[in-house]
């Protein structure tokens, strides 16, 4: 019987030498392993012929080639290459091709040129002279076309054009996945379709879902419009686009600008969002917001969202903001109306204004006020029913006011010269007021004073008509057309009841003062 001792060591040794057993067998299975795999690789890669009318071998030439002629077919894996002729490289795995040479991968790929070089270990091929690349989704045709069968990968760099059902993309270098169906174009893209034209940078275009994706600066020029973007998508089954990176879309004298913008060129609607600006150069209009929809086909664009329009001229400009603005165009697509609704806010230099709804007619040149209107020019505060401004060389012209027509100016601190009547007509120069017309029960209260500003009396007078002269925004005259009736009071003897007439309503709190103001929501 062995010593403990030495029986642990023999335990060591067998386990060791089992140990070492089993790694040269791990080793041994691992290289026949890889030498099966490198020779079934080997087989894999080999390119068969399977016809030729004649084979010629030239050692001197090379020993490796094979030159093949005549109907020539060959095959490697599930591809079939065919060609007037042929050199075969068995070492290499390589082939070149010559004539008619028409690659099938499978039962919806083929590939045509006049010259073909492949190489069977990359799977990889290249191909000269007319090119073209058929599949179930798209025909591409050029001029040297390359291959990978592995990838499924087409590229040219000489310019190709590819025709999907009715669009027509060419461009100087693209790519196409075979496998997933989509075009990566570069440089000098054009994708043509009955609707329209589109020129970018950089274009993506799925063959499946039938939609380009733009990278870089594009152009798409519709029948009636042009867009611009940057980065966006267009589908060319439902002509909707989506654009971001401050897209413009420009028909006749309008462009339209936003953040973003999503457009269907079919029905001419679409939906903008952020910095919004739509620009009418014929009018000198210019309207912002955050939000718009249009609808070109009817002839309407609405924008909302801190809307303003704003009108410009050499002189000045008028900054008008509701919350919501209505551009209505003609069938040239020229703006003809301007509608604002709610809390509709304006401000120019010699003019304010307020009112609930307002239209501006660029046929007549006319802005009309309704809902309790209020005008403010100098220190003179117009109220009406409704009210009329008419603009003539993009300057004030004319106003109506209609209805409980009410003028008030303040002539100090407590004290207001005031005239009302049925209706009131006021004429401009140089856009200041310098006359106005009083038509039906025209009544007035006056504070005259002399050169130096001291109060002489308090006039009140009735009329059917009555004109007043207005200088630097001040009542300077009061003339009573027909039969009148007048009457000077001294301060003391004229109380502050019938200081005040009828329907007076003095609305200094709600006065923009600014182009910022407009947007100051009046306290209720």
């Amino acid at each position: 019987m062995l010593p403990s001792n030495q029986l642990f060591l023999q335990k060591v040794f067998i386990l060791r030498h089992r140990h070492y057993i089993n790694i040269r067998f791990f080793l041994l299975t691992l290289l026949l392993m890889l030498f099966v795999n490198r020779s079934f690789a080997q087989q894999k890669t080999r390119i068969h012929i399977i016809h030729a009318d004649h084979y010629r071998y030239n050692a001197l030439f090379n020993k490796d080639i094979q030159q093949l002629i005549g109907h020539v077919k060959l095959k490697q894996d599930s591809t079939i290459f065919i060609c007037d002729s042929a050199y075969l490289n068995d070492k290499t795995k390589s082939l070149d091709a010559f004539g008619q040479v028409h690659i099938n991968v499978n039962d919806t790929l083929n590939l045509y040129g006049d010259r073909l070089h492949y190489d069977g270990t990359k799977r990889v091929g290249e191909l000269f002279g007319n090119v073209k690349l058929e599949d179930s989704r798209a025909i591409l045709t050029t001029e040297h076309l390359v291959f990978n069968r592995f990838t499924g990968m087409a590229f040219y760099d000489v310019g190709g054009t590819i025709v999907s059902d009715s669009n027509v993309l060419r461009s100087r270098r693209g790519d196409y996945d075979t496998k997933t169906k989509i075009f990566y174009f570069k440089k000098d893209v054009v994708l043509t379709n009955p609707d329209q034209v589109t020129r970018a940078d950089t274009l993506i275009y799925n063959t499946i879902n039938k939609t380009a994706y733009f990278r870089g600066p594009t152009l798409i020029k519709g029948n009636n419009s042009i867009v611009k973007c940057v980065d966006g998508w267009y589908n060319t089954e439902s002509n909707k686009v989506t654009m971001r990176r401050h897209p413009e879309i420009s028909s006749s004298e309008q462009q339209l600008s936003a953040d973003s913008i999503h457009y269907n060129n079919h029905t001419g609607f679409g939906r903008a969002y952020g910095n919004i600006r739509v620009l009418d150069t014929l009018h000198d209009l210019l309207i912002k917001g955050q939000v718009a929809e249009i609808w070109n086909n009817r002839g309407i664009t609405f924008v909302t969202d801190s809307a303003v329009a704003i009108t410009y001229d050499e002189q000045d400009s008028m900054f008008l903001h509701a919350d919501t603005l209505w551009i209505h165009f003609d069938r040239k697509h020229q703006a003809k109306k301007l509608l604002a609704f709610h809390s509709v806010r304006f401000y120019r230099l010699d003019l304010q204004g307020k009112c609930d709804s307002l239209t501006y007619a660029m046929s007549d040149s006319t802005i009309r006020l309704y809902y309790a209107p209020v005008l403010w020019t100098g220190k003179n505060q117009l109220t009406a029913d409704s009210v009329f401004i008419a603009i003539h060389n993009n300057e004030l012209d004319s106003l109506t006011l209609f209805n409980t027509a009410f003028i008030i100016s303040h002539d100090s601190l407590d004290n207001y010269n005031q005239i009302t009547g049925r209706d009131m007509v006021g004429y401009f120069y140089n856009n200041q007021i310098y006359r106005l017309k009083v038509d039906g029960n025209a009544q007035s209260v006056y504070w005259v004073r002399d050169d130096q500003k001291r109060l002489i009396g308090i006039n009140k007078a009735e009329s059917s008509y009555m004109t007043i002269g207005v200088k630097n925004n001040e009542i300077k005259t009061i003339n009573y057309i027909g039969k009148a009736s007048e009457t000077m009071y001294p301060p003391k003897d004229f109380s502050k009841q019938k200081r005040i007439l009828k329907g007076f309503s003095w609305q200094a709190t709600l006065r923009p003062h600014s182009k910022y103001d407009i947007f100051r929501k009046a306290k209720k």
